[in-house]
């Protein structure tokens, strides 16, 4: 009884041509690293949240002028002082229960030392008209606030340049803030917590770290990898006596030196491929230029992405 699995491979032959294995090269080599590369934000991520966890479960740390930030964010903390609302400014763009309105941050002077702190003081709904900014004036006094420690995205989008002398900023940049006022702020923000008699909002979200989305890339990129070398596999496996010797010459001999053609049957194989693997491949490619241009380094404050 003949063996059908011998006799397919008797039939076939496996003959690859230089130009689709130069692509296979390129394609395995790109894919691969992109999907280390979602790794590697994955695992970050996962880092990040850990973090987090860590930091919800410590009790609240009294806050001075030399606190490191990137060691302590997410951790509970106390600050007392002052509050200055002459350089209060309210943060654009933000939105609740489909509610347009701002972030308030306020400076907080610390006691016994000349740096401040900006406190998000939580947030509230923008009114009838933009022209008439919504109230939300500090308390006065000496005062003691509680919170927790995040930092401002380090890359962020914005429109146009923060002009003019009045409180509304797109993001808040902590650096650019403490060159505006003259004031020497520490690197991090207070999300401030609890009930403080005021019609502010605070209740803040738990970060979306988004670890599960750089795990579903990962391995898309990774099937990817995989996909083009079965491919290659399956359009260089080609039948015996299919077309793939060059054309004969006038005298009827085939040129033996030439490289060989691509059946008709595996061109549109290979064309169908890539209609089918193109919108992957675009939104892929939007997610690492969004992630290298908006969120390498902190990440968003509201939620963690790319």
């Amino acid at each position: 009884m003949p063996n059908p699995i011998g006799s397919f491979f008797a039939r076939r032959r496996f003959r690859p041509t230089l130009w689709p294995t130069l692509g296979l090269v390129a394609l395995v080599a790109a894919t691969v690293f992109l999907g280390n590369w979602q790794r590697h934000r994955g695992a970050e991520k996962e880092a990040l949240r850990e973090q987090y966890e860590l930091a919800a479960r410590q009790p609240p740390l009294e806050l001075t002028a030399s606190t490191d930030a990137a060691a302590l964010r997410f951790r509970p903390v106390r600050a007392s002082g002052e509050f200055d609302g002459r350089r209060q400014v309210l943060i654009d763009n933000k939105v609740r229960a489909g509610r347009p309105g701002f972030d308030v941050v306020t400076p907080l002077k610390l006691a016994g030392a000349e740096r401040y702190v900006l406190v998000d003081r939580g947030w509230i709904a923008l009114g009838a008209h933009r022209s008439e900014l919504p109230q939300a004036p500090p308390p006065a006094g000496a005062i003691r606030v509680e919170g927790r420690i995040n930092l401002p995205p380090a890359h962020y989008l914005e429109l146009k340049t923060d002009a003019g002398p009045g409180p509304i900023r797109q993001n808040l940049d902590i650096d650019r803030l403490a060159a505006a006022t003259g004031l020497a702020l520490l690197p991090f923000v207070i999300e401030q917590s609890g009930d403080a008699g005021d019609s502010l909002v605070r209740d803040w979200p738990r970060p979306d770290f988004g670890i599960e989305q750089h795990w579903s890339y990962m391995l898309q990129w990774y099937s990817l990898a995989g996909l083009g070398i079965v491919l290659w596999v399956a359009l260089n496996w080609l039948p015996r006596g299919s077309g793939v010797e060059s054309p004969p010459t006038r005298d009827g001999a085939s040129s033996a030196g030439s490289s060989p053609r691509l059946p008709r049957g595996r061109g549109i194989l290979l064309l169908l491929a890539v209609v089918a693997l193109a919108p992957i491949v675009a939104d892929q490619a939007r997610e690492l230029w969004r992630a290298a241009r908006f969120t390498a380094g902190a990440g968003d404050r509201r939620g963690i992405s790319g």
